[in-house]
């Protein structure tokens, strides 16, 4: 079998369980490759120098701030000399594209797992890069654990204690109209949903935002959640939306909402990029009922079948909850979905992995090295590796007298330690 490298950053605080999902399904369900997952966080190892790969995967967690590369000197040099074939996967990928675009020449990357579709290919990544291969993908699959958590916390319709769950976080008014549904459905369905006799959980401030297993409590005791899709409508190809934005701010910080999307209005909508949330796939593992805004949800639900439609004037609010108040209705949709999008697998890391390794070329290289040598080399220097990052993951967490703390001495430690 040949040697595939998975680059991702995890770092050592509390955080969603998605990245970990899609990270440990490449070792998980490949058939053709001997997997290893390596954690920029804890730095580059020793001998990594000698090794060679004939895939090296660079995981959509390198890329999370945009700006921000968590690839140290060392990581982008090996990078820059290595002869494997390379590929990135890309979320959250609709501002700092020339940053990405200059990454993907300058690293030769071969294939890009984007969640464009593919009539939006030609003008963005085969007209700014050198990439042969790019195809559309999701943010999450449906993970083995999942369903076992799934069996886990499960809670018969008429036990459960909340009618509608949900859970979100305000995004910059640059990302488009479209990037502040996911606040809008909340704020609209608390002010519909004050003095009746619905039991509601809705928060979308940052204290409120649950990970982990008080996630999966939280959705198992939920009769319903809302959603809309993920993404944002305003996809900032040359970065001037979001430096028109910030320019009108600094000349008028008190800019109302309306005036900021009329100044951003040519650039509303001309590549869109909404896409289906992993939250989607949990709450049909969960079988709770999805009560969502109209949308495409890259073609996987059907409204009335899978989920039911919430209009985004809220004008059919009264059928939403008289269809959420049919208990017969509600576990009959919930199974549906359970059935479609987790029981067929079609949606599964398995089936994701299966599709991903069916993209890569047959390699013409000669026998690899054994996996065994190459985890030794690796792991030779892990223990001090892993124990610097978790030092160093006390600059994720937020304490009194953080901010009073210079940027220097920040470096300095870095550079004592070793990292960044």
């Amino acid at each position: 079998m040949k040697n595939m490298l998975v680059l991702y950053h995890l770092p050592f605080v509390k955080t969603a369980n998605t990245i970990n999902e899609h990270v440990s399904a490449f070792e998980r369900y490949s058939r053709r490759y001997n997997v290893v997952l390596l954690n920029t966080e804890c730095g580059f190892p020793q001998k990594m120098k000698e090794l060679d790969f004939d895939v090296i995967v660079l995981h959509y967690s390198l890329f999370g701030l945009g700006h921000t590369y968590m690839l140290n000197r060392k990581f982008l040099e090996y990078l820059e000399g290595s002869r494997a074939y390379k590929v990135a996967f890309f979320q959250d990928e609709y501002h700092y594209c020339k940053k990405r675009f200059d990454f993907l020449n300058r690293y030769a990357i071969d294939s890009v797992f984007t969640l464009l579709d593919e009539r939006y290919f030609d003008e963005t990544y085969y007209r700014y890069t050198d990439v042969k291969q790019v195809h559309t993908t999701y943010t999450g699959y449906v993970d083995d654990g999942l369903i076992e958590l799934a069996e886990k916390y499960h809670l018969p319709l008429s036990e459960r204690n909340i009618d509608i769950s949900y859970r979100a976080r305000e995004l910059p008014y640059y990302m488009g109209r479209e990037a502040q549904e996911k606040t809008e459905i909340a704020k609209k369905t608390i002010e519909r949903l004050k003095n009746t006799r619905y039991r509601y959980d809705i928060a979308y401030d940052e204290s409120s935002r649950l990970y982990g297993e008080d996630w999966f409590r939280f959705l198992a005791d939920s009769r319903a959640v809302l959603g809309v899709e993920a993404g944002v409508s305003i996809f900032d190809l040359d970065g001037e939306a979001q430096k028109t934005y910030e320019e009108a701010l600094r000349k008028n910080p008190d800019l109302g909402r309306e005036e900021i999307f009329k100044i951003l209005e040519p650039w509303e909508g001309r590549i869109h990029y909404r896409t289906i949330s992993p939250r989607i796939f949990e709450a049909a593992a969960f079988r709770v009922c999805q009560i969502l805004y109209e949308g495409d949800y890259q073609g996987v639900l059907q409204p009335m079948v899978h989920y039911i439609p919430l209009k985004k004037d809220f004008s059919n609010m009264d059928q939403v909850l008289s269809l959420l108040d049919d208990h017969d209705f509600v576990e009959k949709m919930t199974e549906r979905a359970y059935r479609d999008l987790i029981e067929s697998g079609k949606y599964s890391y398995r089936s994701f992995i299966k599709y991903f390794e069916d993209t890569l070329p047959e390699t013409n290289s000669t026998e690899s090295a054994a996996i065994d040598e190459i985890i030794e080399m690796i792991e030779k220097d892990a223990l001090l590796r892993t124990a610097k990052a978790r030092i160093l993951s006390v600059r994720y967490m937020n304490f009194p007298g953080k901010k009073y703390i210079p940027g220097n001495i920040k470096n300095r430690i870095k550079k004592m330690l070793g990292v960044g």
